[in-house]
């Protein structure tokens, strides 16, 4: 639990006359040298810091020989941190000054200092606030820095505890708006590549805008104007001051949420640059580089160009030109479909009519007077060429089986089993070699004699490679058979 925070405080004095003693002894658990805490009706808030405590009269001394009241470096720090925390126009104050020794921290802190021609404050601001600043902090520039001062005890200083920063002067905040153009066009936010197309016939216009301002008359006169049927649903939100770009960046997110409409237009009329700034804001146009509906910016006149209209998918100069680049007009639309839908109609018509012509001269002819007849008339020219094909492929077969039975014939006749049958024979070496001259054998060689049924083992006995000229080692009997 987060202990109460203290109220305004101030230091008392001794009331003249009062007991030493008394000023000198602790009312807490404290212990002596601290500020000690006691009721007060002068002071709103009703408390008081104990007046601190005082060396007796003449310089009496304590033990260890050190005078009473004596403070240690750590009290005088802390009496001096209190006095500063107990001043309440110190706990919210605004500082103008030039920055110098600018220094952003690994941790996100970013630590500087604010001077002018007389003095230099030392201050700090946290990553919780720093991560916030819409433009870069550099040395010379001259900024406004709203904190709390107090005082860091280990170094025995006091600074600025920095909660919100920005540029001094218009001059300041055209290069902070600059400084951050460039940081979203390095991210992409500014690429053309990204841009979508507007749809060409939405049917919900959403708009973002001021409910009483002149822009919104104007986008609702031009879009109803142009096309009646349109739906057009508006968000209301503050255009300038503080809270407008977040209420600006929330309606765009709340459009994408809902998911109906087609297309939004977020702007405002015309109005001075500093009124305009709230399109500026890097929420506004992270919003609108983020979101899934295309986003037609219309800020200000044509002379304006905000962050917000880089960012957006198309710009337009004026919130009537933004209504007239959505809302494409509806009457020479309806013309245009009312031409087409009777140049529809008359080539309809047209097919119709030849369809009809063609369906009269195809029931005029005699087939389909009487189909009964054309089917009887088919069925006969087809049993008719069934006979034809059956003659035909009789004719086909018979003269294939006479050709075969001839070359059958043949084959047979030049077989040489056929030619075995009348009594010849084959005769072949042990090698498989055919006899044809008996030169190719010798006296003692076997042979084998293939006859018409079976086969013969033989042994030459006698050969004559010529007439009558037995071969050596044969009688000149006949070939064992």
């Amino acid at each position: 639990m987060r202990s109460p925070e203290p109220r305004p405080l101030a230091w008392r004095r001794p009331a003249p006359g009062s007991e030493p003693a008394a000023a000198a002894r602790p009312l807490a658990s404290g212990g002596a040298g601290w500020p000690v805490w006691e009721p007060d009706a002068g002071v709103p808030g009703g408390v008081r810091p104990a007046d601190p405590p005082a060396p007796w009269p003449g310089g009496a001394l304590v033990s260890g020989g050190v005078p009473a009241g004596v403070l240690t470096v750590s009290e005088l720090t802390a009496r001096i941190r209190l006095r500063l925390e107990s001043d309440a126009r110190l706990r919210q104050v605004w500082v103008r000054g030039e920055l110098s020794s600018c220094k952003r921290h690994s941790s996100g802190h970013l630590y500087f200092s604010l001077q002018d021609e007389g003095a230099t404050l030392r201050c700090v601001m946290f990553r919780s606030a720093a991560r916030h600043l819409g433009f870069t902090p550099e040395d010379g520039m001259e900024v406004l820095a709203l904190g709390r001062v107090g005082v860091y005890e280990p170094a025995g200083t006091y600074q600025l505890y920095v909660e919100t920063l920005e540029p001094a002067g218009l001059g300041a905040l055209y290069l902070a708006l600059e400084q951050r153009r460039q940081r979203l066009a390095r991210e992409g936010l500014f690429d053309p590549a990204r841009k979508r197309p507007l749809p060409a016939w939405p049917r919900c216009i959403g708009v973002i805008t001021s409910a009483d301002g002149a822009a919104l008359r104007d986008i609702l006169k031009v879009a109803l104007r142009r096309n009646p049927r349109l739906q057009v649903v508006v968000a209301p939100v503050p255009v300038q001051g503080e809270g407008a770009a977040q209420a600006i960046a929330e309606a765009i997110r709340r459009f994408n949420r809902w998911g109906r409409a087609d297309v939004l237009i977020v702007g405002r009329g015309g109005g001075a640059r500093e009124d305009l700034w709230a399109f500026n804001e890097e929420e506004v146009v992270r919003a609108v580089a983020a979101s899934r509906i295309p986003v037609v910016s219309a800020v200000g006149h044509e002379v304006d160009v905000t962050l917000c209209d880089l960012a957006a998918d198309v710009r337009a100069p004026t919130p009537s030109a933004a209504a007239e680049v959505v809302a494409p007009e509806l009457a020479p639309m309806e013309r245009r479909l009312a031409e087409l839908s009777g140049r529809l109609e008359g080539g309809v018509r047209r097919r119709l009519e030849r369809a009809r012509r063609r369906l009269e001269e195809l029931a005029g002819r005699p087939g389909l007077r009487h189909p009964a007849q054309q089917v009887a008339a088919w069925r006969q020219r087809l049993e008719r060429l069934r006979q034809d094909l059956a003659r035909a492929a009789g004719w086909r077969v018979a003269g294939g089986r006479q050709r075969l039975a001839s070359a059958t014939g043949r084959l047979e006749a030049l077989s040489p089993l056929s030619v075995l049958g009348r009594g010849y024979s084959i005769t072949r070496t042990r090698d498989g070699r055919v006899v044809t001259r008996a030169g190719q054998v010798r006296p003692g060689d076997r042979v084998e004699v293939l006859l018409a049924r079976g086969r013969l083992d033989a042994q030459v006995l006698a050969s004559w490679p010529g007439e009558g000229t037995p071969l050596p080692g044969g009688d000149g009997g006949e070939e064992e058979r």
